[in-house]
């Protein structure tokens, strides 16, 4: 049985792999996405017989891909990106999120917010409000965003303290389990989104790489099993 065990634990790494895969793809065009990966675990258990243990695979783990998205040019005066490290800082009904996606627009009352309604933030972490009636809106390189000449707040560019992880959500959110602090050193882009950091062609090359794994492991699962019928039905003849 404990052969069983090995492969059904490798399998499930393998699918749970696939399915991560198969997100990061569906996202290609999901601005601000940040690829995951897999990470797989070995442990081992004890087991009666000879051998007195067997290493079973975990693959409960996962690799956040934080690496610079292309910088798409919309000349949007709402739209902005990151240039280097950094998350906007949103608030939404679950608490608040990072998100490199820029895609902004001012809402009725006037509060500055993502295509979801969800607040943008300022470096406080107040929401920022933009007057209805300016006319010339200009975001500076530090985050500084200006109506009409008059700096009215500074868009929020934080990450992670040391302690901090960050957990992936739904699309381009994520939470932080922990607290955050500001990135001096931030660019911020008027006029640009940032894209989805998958590479496509990698992707799918890999997703081919794990679909053979998958495979070999199912025909080893079965061969096993033929050979254990073949066991039984001989004992019990």
């Amino acid at each position: 049985m404990g052969t069983a065990y090995v492969t059904i634990s490798r399998q499930s790494g393998l699918w749970g792999e696939m399915r991560t895969i198969a997100n990061n793809i569906s996202n290609l065009s999901t601005s601000g996405f940040r690829r995951e990966g897999v990470v797989f675990s070995e442990f081992v258990k004890a087991s009666p017989g000879a051998a007195g243990s067997i290493s079973m695979a975990s693959a409960r783990g996962r690799h956040l891909d934080l690496s610079q998205g292309p910088l798409d040019p919309t000349g949007g005066e709402f739209d902005l990106a990151i240039e280097g490290e950094g998350f906007f800082w949103v608030d939404t009904p679950g608490g608040q999120r990072l998100t490199r996606a820029g895609s902004f627009q001012p809402n009725e009352a006037g509060d500055l917010v993502t295509p979801d309604g969800y607040p943008v933030l300022d470096d406080g972490g107040a929401p920022i409000f933009v007057p209805p009636d300016a006319r010339d809106i200009a975001v500076a390189s530090d985050g500084t965003l200006s109506a009409d000449g008059q700096p009215v707040a500074r868009i929020g560019v934080v990450r992670p303290d040391g302690s901090a992880s960050l957990a992936h959500e739904s699309g381009a959110l994520f939470a932080v389990d922990g607290d955050v602090e500001p990135v001096e050193e931030a660019k911020v882009l008027q006029g640009f989104v940032e894209g989805s950091n998958v590479n496509p062609v990698l992707e799918v090359a890999r997703m081919i790489e794990v679909q053979r794994a998958y495979e070999l492991g199912q025909a080893f699962g079965d061969r096993e099993g033929d050979r254990l019928s073949k066991v039984i039905e001989t004992l019990t003849r």
